[in-house]
């Protein structure tokens, strides 16, 4: 069986639930009372994507806080692709998100030169509070170049695993037509951050 190693990053805001999207997600429970991501947390997902290929993804939540801003170049090293998360009762989570992009953009690209694909996810669809319509979400996501855009609500599993899915389609396809003889970022090897990825435990 092949298996695929994928890196991704999930960037945001503080507070607009990633770690609650990552462990929705990865172990199928909703917290509420997570505690702000201090540098980067790791955790593992294995998907049995077909009976010939295994996708293991790494998934890097980074923190959205100023102070960890500079740090996001080492962060990013390796990524094959991106969830970029904003609150839709949030409109500065929202206009942020146009940082994160750029940031994304100029510091981790595929060997061709491209922009890694990212996937952009409007969370906690669920409350009433809304202040960022699903127009400007759509105009946002197609001038920016994201892949694609969903609403999501990680308290009521609402488009978390679909989400996850059509990102990760998207890498295996920009993978499968990359020149082979390149070097592709994802088989990078870091021994160093072995056990921290097996076992989910805080860096920084």
């Amino acid at each position: 069986m092949t298996e695929h190693l994928m890196k991704i990053l999930i960037v945001g805001d503080g507070y607009v639930g990633k770690s609650s999207f990552v462990h929705r997600y990865v172990n199928g429970q909703f917290n509420s009372m997570y505690k702000m991501t201090m540098g980067v947390e790791f955790s593992v997902k294995v998907l049995h994507w077909s009976d010939k290929e295994k996708v293991r993804l790494h998934l890097w939540d980074i923190a959205g806080q100023e102070r960890f801003i500079s740090m996001t170049r080492i962060y990013y090293k390796g990524a094959l692709g991106c969830v970029v998360m904003f609150d839709v009762t949030s409109s500065s989570s929202f206009l942020n998100c146009l940082y994160w992009k750029r940031d994304l953009d100029d510091k981790v690209m595929l060997p061709n030169g491209d922009s890694i694909p990212c996937i952009l996810l409007a969370n906690k669809c669920d409350l009433s509070q809304r202040v960022v319509s699903a127009d400007s979400i759509e105009k946002f996501s197609k001038d920016n170049g994201f892949i694609a855009w969903m609403e999501t609500s990680v308290k009521e599993n609402k488009n978390i695993g679909e989400a996850m899915r059509i990102l990760v389609k998207e890498i295996l396809s920009v993978q499968s037509n990359l020149d082979p003889l390149e070097p592709r970022s994802g088989d990078t090897v870091h021994p160093e951050l072995d056990s921290e990825l097996d076992t989910g435990r805080r860096c920084c």
